[in-house]
């Protein structure tokens, strides 16, 4: 456990409880008890047990903070992570967890990273040229310097990308290599990463959480900065783009990819369009985004699905994920896509012998950067080696890498004598699926356990971009850190951590941003909004009204029963209102049975889990929906999110009383105004806030209607009066303006007809005719569509209605309309209604 993981349920221990030593002593207790295991590299000591690099500039920085700030620190950067909602998902785990970030970073110093960096760009340039020449020429295997099983055997062989030339070149605009240092303290290569490396957001997210925690330290040492890396790769993409200013979208797989969290903030950060499968489509040989202005010609896809999901046309006919067409549309060049696919053939374990070769062959000079010693067990002699030497080597998939149990089990070396006599059954029936590889323990770096350091095993992922000016690696990595030891880093999932990587300069250190050094063509247009983005942001206005509604019919009935109680009426007063709210909460599926006790009731409805119409309910559908909206969303909105749920949730057991869940509704309220307020602030009021606050107005003024239905009919008592001005947040205004007692037809011009009460059915339909108004038009006759034309009939009949015509039937009959205009909207712009943005509907192609 990290001491801020200690502290994080409680508060700040007094000073007292902290030794009260100065920077050296502290950093002799930290470090005293360090233990690396002897014959591996560690990257705090040398073999003598000096420290290495830049550690000790970093440990003589931090050791000027006491305990209690370091832990502050700690504690801070674990508070950033929950507000930010920075997660990920385990494979084979649907899951959402924390992302586990260590508190400290794996310091690198300059001269040291410099090696590594020629390393890395020698090698992802090699890569580039042996993808180039498997799918192109094939001198590669016709002169033998590559077996032909290697490259045909293994499943990421793409045969329909051979012969297709990338536009501008380039095979991988992004290049990663897992990396550690071997026993003799040198990097080397664990393994290469061309299919779709992951990691670089998290990379990106972990140096921002540090940065944050530690300004002081970041900026003494000189640590170099992330964004020209970014612009650089930006820059790369945007080259081989046939468009001096294309369009770049990001393809995920959705929001329950185990990082999806990564490539929303990625494609926030770099400012590309963060699209799914069916938001893509082949017009004309060309790609193109759905976007709530008809299709928008893409001219890169930067892809973070596997290869052989991209077309269901001519790879795997059962995708769901990819886009059926794009590779014709790479035949013709017509767009480009990073990594092209193909390119994970790369990853093959059975290349790592043949590469030092290859790399005399291609570029006339030795390979900087190799790995463990590796036999291809297609070879003969690398069978015959393999089989006589079982217990000291590792076994793995040449082609596809395991995954969890089963990579715990293949790839411990010495195997227990069931799986020995597995693997070589393995071996020798087919001996071309399999690698063997010098048992190589991961060399170890410094992590924070109990107020010391330990030393743990860890991966380093580092990453290289294609640019116009050559090959360019990111100035820190995505390292991936043990909490034991003999865990495996490989891959995240429990008792893995995560570790900032701080390369610190010897010299001030230039602060580059993602600004554009030339000035761009100015554009104020909000056409570009992918109709999958709109429905999401228009469900998520309107589930956050509906919790909103849910909690303020709580209130209510809460502030009924005690009026109630209070007039010593024993719950008689005012029965038949709150029956009418009970019976309200019950067709909503907010609680199970509408005879519940007063707490009982009001607790079911605000945190009830088993009914859907609750709302916490309602609030975590939100956040299911903002999980898909991460990079449109502004970054404080997660954290008002958190505190919706939490405020809502609580312990099995506790059985809170009337008041609690009185103040417990209140503090709901507050946040979601909160993140009301967040969103009209700090969001664009370009398409994707305009479908937002339409979802909750249209939901607003539904709610209105069937409170008005319920509390505002001819024969409503003053109470039920008092509850509709309640529900319509009315109570203050309604006073203001009338100094008598309250009227059916005052309540209702209020809160159906008034224009300039912003709780009112009126207002609603006046702001969503707005919103209407300014988003794009298919057509250009000037006509208006059929969404537009029910929102404007609606607003007419608010305009020449007064409060004595709006009857129950009339209410019902609005009600009904407003549930018209709802569907229209998602029939017009979303991408599954019946009238959605089909490819032959569309015109003006961009």
């Amino acid at each position: 456990m990290t001491a801020s993981a200690a502290l994080a349920d409680g508060p700040l221990p007094d000073a007292s409880a902290w030794a009260a030593d100065d920077p050296a002593a502290r950093m002799r207790r930290w470090t005293e008890a360090y233990a690396p295991r002897p014959g591996l590299a560690d990257e705090l000591v040398d073999a003598e047990g000096a420290l290495r690099g830049g550690w000790p500039r970093f440990l003589e920085r931090l050791a000027r903070l006491d305990d209690r700030e370091v832990a502050a620190r700690f504690l801070s950067a674990e508070r950033h992570i929950r507000d930010a909602g920075i997660s990920y998902r385990v494979y084979g785990d649907g899951r959402e967890h924390p992302w586990p970030l260590g508190s400290l970073p794996l310091v690198i110093d300059a001269a040291d990273w410099a090696e590594l960096s020629a390393g890395i760009v020698q090698r992802a340039g090699l890569m580039e040229r042996i993808v180039g020449d498997i799918y192109g020429a094939g001198r590669l295997v016709a002169e033998g310097f590559l077996p032909a099983g290697v490259v045909a055997g293994h499943p990421e062989f793409l045969r329909p990308v051979h012969g297709i030339a990338p536009p501008g070149g380039r095979w991988l605009p992004i290049y990663a290599a897992d990396v550690g240092r071997g026993p003799d303290g040198r990097w080397q290569v664990l393994a290469d990463r061309t299919q779709a490396p992951s990691g670089l957001g998290y990379a990106l997210e972990n140096r921002m959480v540090l940065a944050r925690a530690f300004p002081d330290l970041f900026a003494d040492l000189h640590v170099e900065r992330l964004p020209g890396f970014f612009q650089a790769f930006r820059a790369g993409l945007a080259a081989s783009c046939e468009r001096s200013d294309p369009r770049i979208c990001l393809l995920t797989s959705g929001p329950y990819s185990s990082t999806y969290v990564e490539q929303a903030a990625l494609a926030r950060y770099l400012g590309f369009l963060l699209v799914e499968g069916d938001d893509l489509v082949v017009r004309d040989g060309l790609l193109h985004v759905r976007t709530i202005a008809g299709l928008k010609r893409t001219d890169a896809v930067w892809r973070r699905i596997d290869a052989d999901y991209l077309d269901p046309m001519e790879l795997r006919s059962d995708s769901r994920l990819g886009v059926p067409g794009i590779l014709q549309v790479l035949r013709r060049g017509g767009a480009v896509v990073g990594n092209m696919p193909g390119s994970g053939v790369l990853e093959s374990a059975a290349l790592s012998p043949y590469l030092p070769a290859i790399a005399r062959r291609l570029t006339g000079e030795e390979l900087r950067l190799t790995g463990p010693h590796t036999w291809w067990c297609g070879d003969p002699d690398g069978l015959n080696h393999a089989l006589s030497n079982l217990d000291h080597l590792t076994l793995r998939p040449a082609a596809t890498p395991l995954r969890g149990p089963e990579r715990d089990a293949m790839l411990a070396g010495p195997a227990l004598d069931a799986a020995r006599t597995h693997a070589v059954a393995a071996l020798r029936e087919r001996p071309f699926d399999w690698v063997a590889q010098e048992t190589a323990p991961l060399s170890t770096m410094p992590a924070w356990q109990d107020g010391r350091l330990v030393a743990r095993p860890f991966v380093m992922r580092v990453f290289a971009a294609a640019t116009p000016e050559g090959w360019r690696v990111l100035p820190s990595a995505f390292c991936r850190v043990a909490e034991r030891e003999g865990a495996d880093p490989s891959e995240m999932r429990a008792g893995i951590r995560s570790a900032d990587v701080w390369v610190l300069s010897d010299t001030p250190v230039d602060t580059p941003t993602l600004v554009h050094t030339s000035a761009p063509r100015i554009r104020r247009i909000a056409g570009h909004l992918p109709s999958r983005a709109a429905d999401n942001l228009f469900w998520f206005g309107r589930y956050l009204e509906r919790a909103e509604a849910v909690i303020r019919l709580v209130q209510a009935h809460l502030g009924v029963f005690t009026e109630a109680v209070a007039a010593d009426a024993s719950g008689e007063a005012g029965a038949p209102t709150a029956l009418a709210i009970r019976a309200l909460l019950k067709e909503w599926g907010s609680v199970s049975a509408a005879d519940l006790g007063p707490a009982a009731l009001a607790g079911e409805a605000l945190s009830g889990k088993t009914v859907h119409g609750s709302a916490l309910s309602h609030g975590l559908e939100a956040r299911r929906i903002a999980a898909s909206l991460r990079e449109r969303l502004p970054a404080e909105s997660w954290r008002a999110l958190a505190d919706l749920r939490d405020t809502l949730v609580y312990a099995e057991g506790w059985a809170p009383t009337e008041a609690q869940l009185f103040g417990k509704a209140e503090r709901a309220l507050g946040h979601l105004a909160a993140l009301s307020g967040l969103i009209h602030e700090n969001m664009g009021h370009a398409a994707g806030w305009r479908f937002a606050d339409m979802g909750r107005r249209i939901e607003r003024a539904i709610n209105t209607c069937s409170f008005a239905l319920r509390f505002c009919g001819e024969e409503a008592s003053a109470e039920d009066l008092g509850v509709m001005l309640s529900l319509a947040d009315s109570q203050i205004a309604y006073g203001a303006r009338y100094l008598v007692g309250v009227s059916r037809d005052a309540v209702c011009d209020m809160a159906v007809l008034d224009p300039n009460n912003p709780r009112s059915v009126a207002y609603q339909i006046q702001a969503i005719t707005a919103h209407l108004d300014a988003l794009p038009a298919l057509a250009a006759d000037g006509l208006p569509e059929a969404h537009r034309r029910r929102a404007l009939a609606l607003a007419v009949t608010l305009q020449t209605s007064e409060a004595a015509d709006f009857d129950a039937e009339a209410l019902e009959r609005f009600e009904s309309d407003l549930e018209g205009l709802a569907n229209g909207i998602a029939s017009r712009y979303f991408p599954n209604g019946p009238d959605a943005l089909r490819p032959e509907k569309l015109t003006g192609l961009a």
